[in-house]
């Protein structure tokens, strides 16, 4: 029993009782808490590797991987008809936009108004029922636009209420009559959309493939209860925002190979007509074959007839960026990346470069802006229109507002309710031991992991233009696609092979050896010990390398122990992994696994009704029903339950006044 009159005590229990001032308040709030914990656990979803594919996010966020279509189908198979069902959860989902359709098809609304609004209701009531009513409230005042009151109203009509039947229909009555029905149905879809999960996992790579990840990040910032692990594209972005040049530069490499411009124009707002007349001045009378954009025709930036003009201004970043990476490397000797030092291994006579000790054919070698002499300094112009994009990347204020979100929100990996996630991986060598990094020190497994949290937060917490922000610049950079980083997982990036080399046997990006040894219960035992959970019940979660679900792989790794949800969300991994992406959901009846099919566009699913379809997969039950006191909450509301007690006593015993509340 904790000593009450010890000085430590003291002082805690005193400042506690400000906010508990007598034995009243005390009791009524360890009764709370008591019922809080015996409630059902809230419904976590994991989600990786979004990829900017903002459509895509948008509706499984909005369908909640399906579990909304299945409220539905729960409440009204008997009732209500399949199509009608559809147009039901298509409105949930999209309440704005369907609202609008439904009114131009629709003769009587008055009638549809006050039917839908019922079934509404009571898929909220349902969503609702494993939470205290005081959270439902916090949620109704957060996402109803000033409908919370009435929704509470409505929420509370319990079929018991017989006397108040006149009272609840008269409600719903008289918002029709005054013309707010439609303003209530999209408070109520808000509501259901935001209490089916209860917390959202990100599990990396918000960034880059896709057209909007900006659209996504806003989104996100919407979540009342969210984390975010760090994926090696997000990194990347991060670091650019700091003001890395070396970030910079690659973020545009990856934009312009997608042409995925519009993030940057539109998005963030960051002109790209300096590096545009740049290359076009360069380049123009360049062979660029190699670098013409693999992505869509579709964005609102550059059309198809730019085509040329994009891979002009591809060529001229790339070799910014080469330059740039040299030079990172050579002020990082640590980083051991001198085999990626590849400017200076060109024979621009010989049309070869040596790698590993091979030599290779280039495919090009007009390179007008190399000096052979000095092939790591960009020249004049080229500095020109790297320090213009350092500025607009750091003075953009959506996206300096974005990243600093993302450090707000996420770190590099996250320990939540007995589960370990992180990105990529962590680094094991060939004998399955954790690998040590001399740019740490040393240090390996769980400090090491903490080590890269601290350097990636120096690098744009730091005041700009010190060591420490710059070492910081660096190691964001590292973190993107240095050898065996955590979050890039690989032994090198081979963007210049691809770009240089036709062999290719020259493009292998050798994997960290975790991926050779995730299905092996022994090491995802090993790595749960080093972050301090235990064999049973605890999981790996991650992502960053897509799960071929079409040859056969299972997302299930390691006897369970290890569960890879990186399904393919990005168009652009679709064709390998067969599917649109993969969500865990994690709930009070256990952890189940949904594949989903690749999203067919926003407009088709409004006017169709068409949903994601997703195959559910249900890998580990719980014996019991999972409650509140078995989770994390649990153990925090059972601490303060324990210092609620002390602070009891404390009165009882006389040692703190008790005082009027007020």
């Amino acid at each position: 029993m904790p000593d009450i009159l010890s000085n430590e005590n003291l002082k805690f229990l005193s400042e506690l009782s400000k906010s508990y001032p007598n034995r009243r308040a005390v009791l009524n709030e360890i009764i709370n808490l008591n019922a809080i914990l015996n409630l059902p656990k809230g419904t976590e979803h994991f989600m990786s590797d979004l990829h900017g594919e903002h459509e895509a996010y948008l509706h499984i966020r909005r369908n909640a991987s399906g579990v909304i279509r299945r409220k539905v189908d729960m409440l009204f198979s008997k009732s209500v008809t399949a199509k009608e069902r559809a147009e039901l959860a298509t409105l949930i989902y999209y309440p704005e936009e369907k609202l609008e359709e439904i009114k131009e098809l629709t003769e009587n609304t008055n009638d549809w108004y006050s039917i839908t609004l019922q079934r509404l209701i009571l898929i909220c009531r349902t969503v609702s029922s494993k939470y205290t009513r005081s959270k439902v409230r916090k949620c109704l005042k957060r996402v109803s636009e000033g409908c919370d009151y009435i929704i509470d109203e409505l929420l509370n009509n319990g079929n018991e209420e017989i006397n108040k039947v006149q009272y609840y229909d008269s409600i719903v009555d008289t918002v029709i009559s005054i013309g707010s029905a439609e303003q209530l149905i999209i408070a109520i879809c808000s509501a259901i959309k935001s209490l089916v999960i209860d917390h959202l996992h990100i599990v990396g790579d918000v960034f880059d493939r896709g057209a909007r990840a900006d659209i996504i990040v806003d989104e996100l910032m919407k979540e009342s209860s969210l984390d975010i692990q760090w994926g090696n594209h997000d990194v990347l972005w991060m670091g650019a925002a700091a003001g890395s040049r070396t970030c910079i530069a690659a973020v545009l490499n990856n934009s312009i190979t997608y042409k995925n411009l519009d993030v940057l124009e539109i998005g963030y707002g960051i002109s790209l007509r300096p590096l545009s007349l740049f290359a076009n001045e360069q380049y123009s009378d360049s062979d660029v074959s190699h670098y013409m954009p693999k992505g869509n025709t579709d964005g609102d930036f550059l059309k198809q007839d730019d085509d040329k003009l994009i891979a002009c201004m591809h060529k001229a970043i790339s070799i910014i960026l080469f330059k740039l990476e040299g030079q990172t490397i050579l002020r990082n000797t640590e980083f051991q990346m001198d085999n990626r030092l590849l400017l200076d291994k060109i024979d621009p006579k010989k049309g070869t470069v040596t790698i590993d000790g091979k030599e290779y054919t280039l495919n090009n070698t007009d390179l007008p802006t190399v000096d052979w002499n000095n092939p790591y300094a960009l020249n004049d112009a080229e500095t020109r229109v790297m320090n213009y994009l350092k500025n607009a990347f750091m003075r953009s204020e959506k996206l300096q507002k974005h990243v600093s979100f993302l450090f707000e929100k996420g770190e590099m990996y996250t320990i939540f309710n007995n589960n370990l996630l992180f990105h990529g991986c962590i680094p094991l060598n060939e004998n399955g031991e954790f690998i040590k990094f001399n740019c740490a020190n040393g240090l390996y497994g769980r400090d090491f992991m903490d080590y890269c949290d601290r350097m990636a937060r120096q690098g744009y917490f730091a005041k700009d233009g010190t060591v420490e922000r710059q070492q910081g610049k660096d190691f964001l950079w590292f973190l993107w696609c240095g050898k065996n980083s955590p979050l890039c997982a690989r032994e090198k990036i081979t963007t210049f092979e691809r770009l240089f080399i036709d062999d290719e046997t020259a493009w292998i990006e050798p994997k960290n050896a975790y991926y050779n040894s995730w299905n092996d219960e022994k090491i995802a035992d090993k790595i749960l010990a080093e972050f301090s959970l235990g064999k049973d019940g605890s999981h790996i979660i991650n992502g960053h390398i897509p799960i071929k679900s079409k040859r056969g792989e299972a997302p299930i790794k390691a006897n369970g122990k290890l569960i890879v949800i990186d399904g393919g969300f990005c168009q652009a991994y679709q064709s390998t992994t067969g599917i649109g992406g993969y969500t865990l959901i994690y709930n009070a009846e256990g952890i189940r696994v949904s594949a989903h099919e690749p999203f067919k566009g926003r407009l088709n699913a409004i006017r169709n009704n068409i949903d994601i379809i997703s195959d559910t997969v249900v890998f580990e039950h719980a014996d019991h029903k999972i409650l509140v006191k078995d989770t994390d909450k649990g153990k925090e509301l059972q601490r303060k339950i324990d210092d609620l007690t002390l602070l009891g006593q404390a009165f009882e015993q006389g040692v703190i006044k008790e005082k009027a509340q007020h």
